[in-house]
Parts: structure tokens; sequence; C-alpha cells
């Protein structure tokens, strides 16, 4: 694991959601190597829309979800962080009349 996927890994809670402009194109970057720490990013993005009700972040977010999707077949092994069906349902249940996001998540 690289570096920067283990500080991802270590301090994931620590990730600023609102740095888009910087996790995103990182989260890209990491995907195909790392993909558990592009996952961590992405989820930090769409928490932060979605904890906030950034409605206007809601199509980034719902991209993002869907790049965790992507990057599920790739990840063996979560460690501490939840498994993507449990991430999922965990937004379902704390974010459910986010009617707005649901509809872009469906979208996608």
């Amino acid at each position: 694991m690289c570096r920067a996927a283990k500080l991802i890994d270590a301090r994931s809670d620590a990730i600023d959601g609102d740095a888009y402009k910087i996790l995103t194109p990182l989260a890209e970057t990491l995907a195909a190597g790392q993909p558990r720490a592009a996952v961590l990013m992405w989820r930090s993005m769409i928490d932060f829309a979605l904890d906030r009700a950034r409605s206007g972040r809601y199509g980034h977010a719902a991209r993002h979800l869907a790049d965790c999707a992507a990057a599920d077949t790739e990840i063996e092994n979560y460690g501490p962080h939840p498994r993507h069906a449990d991430y999922l349902n965990s937004l379902r249940q704390a974010h459910h009349r986010k009617t707005a996001f649901w509809q872009r998540v469906r979208a996608e």
C-alpha cells in the first residue's frame, strides 16, 4: 500500500469532504491501484454533501457513490471501514428524506 493510501486509511475520519477540488482528482488517480483509499475519499465527499444538505453537490455525490460501487468489486478487505453495502444502507437510513439525492442515484 502506498504512503498516501496508508494515510487516507488511517485518518479517513479527518478528511475534509468539502475539499472536492483536491479529493476528486486524487480519488480518480488512486482508484486503479488503491481502490479502498479512493472509496474513502469519495465517501467523505458524499457524507459532506448529505450531512450538510448541500443539494448543489448531490449530482457529484451520486456519481461518487456509483464510483464506490464500481470500486467495490476490486476491494477484498475494507479493514475497519464498512463494506459498500453497509455504507449504502447507512446512507439510506440517515438520509432517506433527501429525495433529490436518491433520484440522482437512480439516474446514475
